[in-house]
């Protein structure tokens, strides 16, 4: 009888450790940012322009540079201005439209953490906040380059310490910098 007491307690301490400990690490879980860009919903309800804008999650980067070529200067600057979390993440955007967008975005985040992300020459081509974050920078002339190179960070980086100031080469915009003058 002693012996089962003994066994019962064990299993129950084991049990509630494991317990503990499983509860404490899938807290941490991380979450896969999945769907279309943020302001999706207000992009779609927009009819300011008079016309249907392209879904972001379901026009091709095809359909989307058509759209944007039949838009004027001026109607470009209004989607840039009203929806730039969904400008800046929209593949087919004009680049330098999306640059600026994400601009807009980062700025209106209004977040330390973002902040040498907005500085003036940064071409930022995708930028979400949500979650962990994401962020793609460009290096150079994405229009005219001949090869293309992609750093893919660890799981130890996230859009706050994209840009961490640690060794030239230790965050992923030096790392970038390393493998463009190789």
């Amino acid at each position: 009888m002693r012996r089962y007491a003994r066994t019962l307690v064990a299993l129950a301490l084991a049990t509630s450790v494991a317990a503990g400990t499983t509860g404490w690490v899938s807290g941490d879980a991380q979450q896969a940012l999945t769907g279309p860009p943020p302001g999706s919903a207000q992009w779609r309800a927009d009819r300011a322009l008079g016309t249907e804008l392209p879904d972001p999650e379901r026009a091709t980067p095809a359909e989307v540079a058509r759209f944007f070529a039949g838009l004027s200067t001026q109607e470009r600057q209004l989607l840039l201005v009203r929806h730039p979390s969904v400008v800046g993440n929209l593949d087919g955007a004009p680049l330098e439209l999306r640059y600026r967008a994400n601009s807009l975005a980062l700025a209106a985040e209004d977040d330390p953490r973002y902040r040498s992300l907005a500085a003036p020459g940064r071409q930022i081509l995708a930028f979400d906040p949500r979650g962990r974050g994401q962020v793609a920078e460009v290096f150079g002339d994405l229009r005219a380059a001949r090869r293309v190179s992609v750093v893919v960070p660890g799981s130890d980086n996230d859009a706050g310490t994209f840009d961490r100031k640690v060794a030239a080469h230790g965050a992923p915009p030096g790392m970038a910098r390393t493998l463009r003058t190789a």
